[in-house]
């Protein structure tokens, strides 16, 4: 629980205020300049094959924004990372009881296409810093960055990543640990075993369309309904032709495990490691990320088969995962 309440809550909001504005990094450079591996990298891992994405006159797909300006695990090491005013602000929350930390959402906003051979520069503020909410993971404060990048000087896009530092709400403690194999997890009467909840997905507009079809064990895929392109995740707009217009079919239940990571770190209430997090090739031929279950972590495979289920995470929360078929 945090430690602020009444007058004392009105004081450290306004004490948070103060960061609104104040930078978060500063004249940041890229590591690697814009490059044909890292597009084509990022393409195959997300199945899109759009040629504006290889040739001479390739671009990089829009969506990597982001990734040009990523420090990967040995930072920047240059002074242009996070800077100590965001330093000062998470310590501020962290004393006051907010000391747990969720992403929420981003929000991307393109202004120029990004080339091989460009360098991204970037710049990054405290955009905002709410008042005290209320969620189902425990209360806190929402903090957004705005981070605004640049190709060889020229304005190229905006990104802002809002995340929710908070204090768990009482009575999420960590439960029996799971079958590993993922048994009895199936929707139906056989439920997971009382645990923390897991992070709520973010339902906007765009894909509120999936989660109604995941309440009615359904997995749609969306469909362009001008060159018939099936896209996944959901998007507003079809990524071959450009087309808004699409509609749904409703997947086999059918994969294969196309990649696949095993998770032990770090730690979170609502899992237990080791579990496999799948990259799964769908037979309608996109992909999805979700766990692998049915098997021993170490037992997944790359090429493995898999079948639709769907979780009962607690009773709020339903979620499409993979079991492993029997060879």
């Amino acid at each position: 629980m945090s430690g602020v309440d009444g007058a004392e809550e009105l004081d450290f909001l306004d004490r948070l205020k103060k960061f609104e504005g104040q930078p978060a990094a500063t004249a940041g450079v890229g590591k690697d300049l814009v490059n044909e591996p890292m597009i084509r990298h990022w393409c195959e891992a997300m199945g899109d094959t759009h040629p504006a994405y290889t040739g001479p006159d390739a671009i990089a797909p829009p969506t990597m924004l982001q990734a040009w300006t990523m420090g990967g695990l040995s930072g920047h090491g240059d002074g242009t990372g996070r800077t100590s005013g965001y330093d000062e602000l998470f310590e501020l929350l962290d004393g006051a009881g907010f000391t747990s930390v969720v992403a929420t959402d981003c929000e991307q906003e393109y202004v120029l296409d990004l080339r091989p051979g460009d360098r991204v520069t970037y710049d990054a503020v405290i955009e905002t810093v709410s008042g005290r909410k209320t969620t189902k993971l425990g209360t806190g404060h929402f903090v957004t960055t705005r981070m605004d990048v640049r190709a060889n000087g020229e304005p190229a896009g905006t990104h802002r990543f809002r995340i929710l530092k908070y204090a768990p709400a009482a009575g999420r403690s960590r439960g029996p640990a799971p079958d590993p194999a993922g048994e009895g997890t199936a929707a139906g009467p056989d439920r997971a075993p009382a645990r923390a909840l897991r992070p709520r997905p973010v339902v906007n507009r765009d894909n509120a369309g999936f989660w109604a079809g995941v309440a009615e064990h359904r997995l749609l895929v969306q469909r362009c309904t001008d060159c018939a392109e099936l896209r996944f995740p959901w998007l507003p707009g079809c990524h071959a032709c450009g087309s808004a217009r699409w509609d749904t079919v409703e997947a086999s239940g059918r994969g294969t495990v196309y990649s696949y990571v095993v998770m032990h770190h770090p730690p979170f209430p609502a899992f237990d490691p080791p579990y496999a997090v799948g990259l799964i090739e769908l037979a309608e031929g996109v992909r999805i990320v979700s766990n692998v279950v049915g098997v021993a972590p170490d037992e997944v495979r790359i090429g493995m088969a898999v079948r639709l289920e769907f979780l009962r995470a607690d009773d709020e929360l339903e979620l499409p995962v993979f079991r492993a078929e029997a060879s």
